[in-house]
């Protein structure tokens, strides 16, 4: 080109940024959008803002509940592997699970999926998992961002964050301290292994087997990449259940930290958890991080949940009701500890 020759025009596709390819994700996943409409949503995608209408999804005195969380670094096994249609179910119930704990029925969610380079079947897997998890949880993927953003991640790479939004009648709000008691019964909910906790260890792990994601997984029927990708389990329907019928006075979502510091944050003063990890059988999978890992007893406990997902205080004169609406969910309860005076 001479000192004379104007360079030529640029336009945001030469910048890295596919208008069109934005677009036609949009339309590819406004079909898994729609199937998980439920009472409350007005309107459709495509709007600066989404809609939600409480007292039309039946609440009375509604108080809202939010929640926002993110996947970590469980990205880099689906990145690893190939397989993305499970993360979308994680981001959902670590979320939903979450505002869950605080009494609240998940009404709807958004999501923020971000990329350097947008891969439109990758972008559509993860989001029919978003829509999946949805569905699981019985809430409503009502509006979202997609951002391709070029430079910002490796060639393949993305980030996930979500944000939901629940509701609770104001007098069945969770945890209700002036119920709690010492000798209340403490009811674990089996999780479906590490969900989407602990994976910067994991992975740390995974390296000193010197094991491929591709291997069989030695603690599972799967090559160890799907069984490490297990998404998070969604406790909204049994536990709600539980909730609408009195029976709960208090929930623990089992994230980072474990048992060990996430079930003291829902007691009130004066009260303390007394878990006995005799009472449940550990999974597999946490056997071989600790022992592939040479990962100290202290530090499984506070870094997973050691399948728990899920910890209910309840009346121990309640236990006969809560053990029989869980079996009706196809959920099964074991006592795991007890409220204490401290």
């Amino acid at each position: 080109m001479s000192a004379h020759e104007k360079p030529s025009p640029l336009t945001y596709r030469d910048a890295g940024v596919d208008i069109e390819a934005g677009d036609a994700l949009v339309r590819a996943i406004g079909p898994h959008a729609k199937a998980t409409a439920r009472p409350g949503v007005m309107g459709s995608l495509g709007g600066f803002g989404a809609l939600f209408h409480p007292r039309a999804a039946g609440y009375d005195d509604p108080v809202l509940v939010s929640g926002t969380d993110g996947v970590g670094t469980k990205l880099m096994l689906a990145f690893e592997t190939g397989r993305h249609d499970t993360v979308g179910i994680d981001l959902v119930a670590m979320c939903a699970n979450d505002v869950l704990a605080q009494g609240a029925e998940p009404l709807f969610f958004l999501d923020y999926f971000a990329t350097g380079k947008l891969e439109a079947g990758t972008a559509e897997s993860v989001i029919a998992g978003i829509a999946e998890g949805c569905r699981q949880a019985g809430c409503a993927l009502i509006g979202g961002e997609t951002a391709e953003m070029p430079g910002m991640y490796p060639p393949g790479h993305y980030d996930l964050a979500g944000f939901v939004v629940g509701a609770a009648e104001r007098a069945a709000l969770l945890p209700r301290h002036d119920e709690m008691d010492a000798g209340d019964l403490l009811i674990g909910l089996a999780s479906s292994g590490p969900h989407s906790n602990g994976y910067s260890l994991i992975r740390r792990v995974v390296e000193r087997s010197a094991l491929k994601y591709s291997d069989r997984a030695p603690f599972a029927e799967d090559s160890l990449g799907a069984a490490l990708l297990t998404p998070t389990r969604l406790y909204i329907k049994p536990v709600l259940a539980l909730i609408r019928a009195g029976l709960v006075t208090g929930l623990a979502h089992i994230t980072g930290g474990g048992l060990t510091e996430n079930v003291p944050r829902m007691c009130p003063g004066g009260l303390t958890p007394r878990i006995d990890p005799a009472s449940w059988t550990v999974p597999p999978v946490f056997d071989w991080i600790a022992e592939a890992g040479d990962v100290a007893p202290g530090e499984m406990q506070r870094t997973f949940n050691m399948g728990i997902g899920m910890v209910l205080a309840i009346r121990p004169d309640r236990f006969g009701e809560v053990e029989a609406l869980l079996r009706e969910t196809g959920e099964s309860a074991f006592v795991i500890g007890e409220l204490a005076r401290i």
